[in-house]
């Protein structure tokens, strides 16, 4: 509008509400990846409940779920690069004091959670008692295992913590195995005549003695025999990631080179660009996640044997663990509201892409990649927190499956009928949250470290086997609760170090402006000292001038 001074007059209309197409639109655009994965999930469930009617072969299960298959596949293949560089990343962008005040931080919040989760699971298996001496009539004897010391299982965490070899720790780890050899005795052979001897034979060796010219007894013979069987500990390298090796490693090589300064500008420019590199490649798979997670889902369906005669036997021992994982699940909300009062279940929103993945998945180390992307995109973590806390919590860090070793140890005792003494219980809840710790964020990683729970208890370990059968299920949802307490781990230790950063961030501010103000007064030094060389070059150049005039 033009007024008389000649000037432009804008006038502000307002804003016209949005319709609910609109609206609708905005929050698709917004959510369009989380509700593919929602949608993936229900699909996936649907379409395995019906095609099971149609008794697909082996084949045709194998090609429903080879999506699924590239799914993981491309999620652990980011897993070691991600570790790397953000572990080392994050701990570059930290003093050493701030660093072991977030990580002492991180860990008492581990500790905490998975304890409680213990101590859970326990109150609920003694409270519903899923376990009857019947089921074990119904499903019988269990497969053995075998058998692992305590001792054992320790000195193989310490073990796969310092590992010897760093390019093997990439693809195996250390572990202790026992072998059954024979052992045998030397036994004096029987040098008398044998009933089946003849008279002949004996004549002939006194008659050949005799032509020797002197008579010697004949040498002593021995036999060597099988008086049984015992177990010899051995050491040897299985399949998979050594996670707590290269974490070990990652730490030190992270604090070391932030101590070096700038000396060290170029290394962390290096893993600051490959931390960014492996992000973007996250952001493309995720959006073939939604693919892959409801071929998993829909191929595992499909592989179940009977699941009505599974739930009908083990339908009770599901319940037990499904509704301790809820009840876990409200406690971590809890403490975070307690100790950040913020809302838990917009937290948990935000979260809900993560959530979906370790469902799909059953892997915290597989799901990682995104638990990256959701905290830091869509809950506003510091990437300083989430790439130094979330990669120690998928390893340290199962709340899940400590709950779970607690309530199959015991259900197994219950179904054995073994008196569950006081002894036996602290017992249970110890070893559980020691043996919680060392299992590794793969599928199912929480059977074998349940056998270190039984064998510490006294519990008969053939009877894992008999838990294989809704194992599948049980590894989802424990998977998932996992990554949900690493989560909300990120988002504490955030808040309580959120003062510490936000100085840190200051201070590098002030040093940047500082050292931006330094270049500014050398270039303008630099340029005064230029400037101030060319008037002597002209002052020099004035009496050789005034002299070649006079010549003339």
């Amino acid at each position: 509008m033009e007024v008389e001074s000649g000037k432009q007059e804008y006038t502000f209309e307002p804003q016209e509400p949005m319709t609910g197409k609109e609206k609708f639109k905005q929050w698709f655009k917004e959510n369009m990846l989380l509700f593919f994965t929602v949608t993936s999930v229900v699909f996936g469930i649907i379409f395995g409940m019906v095609l099971r009617y149609a008794e697909p072969s082996d084949n045709a299960i194998l090609a429903i779920g080879f999506p699924g298959d590239i799914l993981m596949r491309l999620l652990k293949m980011l897993i070691l690069p991600l570790i790397i560089s953000s572990l080392i990343t994050g701990l570059t962008e930290l003093d050493p004091k701030e660093s072991g005040k977030m990580g002492l931080r991180a860990l008492l919040y581990y500790f905490t959670t998975t304890f409680i989760a213990v101590i859970i699971g326990i109150i609920m298996v003694l409270s519903i008692h899923p376990g009857r001496s019947s089921l074990k009539e119904e499903l019988g004897d269990g497969t053995s295992k075998p058998e692992i010391t305590t001792l054992d299982a320790f000195l193989d965490l310490l073990r796969n913590l310092f590992p010897e070899n760093l390019v093997q720790a990439c693809f195996q780890q250390a572990q202790t195995y026992y072998e059954d050899v024979n052992t045998t005795e030397k036994v004096l052979r029987n040098t008398t005549i044998s009933l089946n001897a003849t008279e002949d034979t004996t004549v002939a060796y006194a008659t050949a003695a005799s032509v020797a010219g002197n008579v010697t007894e004949a040498p002593p013979m021995y036999d060597i025999v099988i008086t049984g069987t015992k177990s010899i500990r051995k050491l040897a390298f299985k399949d998979g990631m050594n996670v707590m090796g290269i974490i070990a490693f990652c730490i030190t090589f992270g604090i070391l080179l932030s101590a070096m300064g700038e000396r060290a500008r170029v290394m962390i420019n290096f893993f600051a660009i490959l931390a960014d590199i492996t992000m973007k490649m996250v952001h493309i798979i995720m959006w073939y996640s939604p693919i892959g997670i409801a071929s998993l889902i829909c191929a595992k369906i499909l592989d179940m044997d009977d699941p009505e005669v599974v739930f009908r036997q083990l339908g009770l021992y599901m319940v037990t663990v499904l509704v301790g994982l809820v009840i876990h699940l409200g406690v971590l909300m809890t403490i975070f509201f307690v100790m950040t009062r913020n809302n838990p279940l917009t937290f948990f929103k935000g979260m809900l892409q993560a959530w979906l993945t370790a469902l799909a998945t059953s892997s915290s180390g597989a799901t990682m990649p995104i638990t990256f992307r959701c905290l830091e995109e869509n809950n506003g973590i510091d990437k300083r927190v989430t790439r130094f806390v979330i990669p120690i919590g998928a390893t340290v860090n199962m709340d899940g499956t400590a709950l779970y070793e607690a309530v199959a140890a015991i259900f197994i005792g219950q179904m054995n009928g073994i008196p569950l003494t006081v002894g036996k219980v602290i017992t249970v809840s110890i070893t559980a949250t020691l043996a919680s710790i060392g299992a590794a964020s793969v599928p199912s990683a929480g059977l074998v470290t349940m056998l270190l729970v039984l064998t510490a208890a006294g519990f008969p370990t053939g009877d894992v086997s008999l838990l294989l059968t809704v194992d599948w299920f049980l590894d989802r949802c424990r998977t998932s609760i996992n990554v949900l307490g690493d989560s909300y781990g990120a988002g504490i230790v955030y808040k309580l170090s959120k003062a510490e950063l936000d100085e840190a961030d200051r201070l590098e501010e002030i040093e940047n402006n500082h050292n931006e103000l330094d270049r500014a007064n050398h270039d303008t030094s630099k340029l005064d000292g230029q400037a101030q060389n060319a008037l002597d070059f002209e002052s020099e150049k004035k009496p050789d001038g005034n002299a070649r005039e006079s010549e003339f």
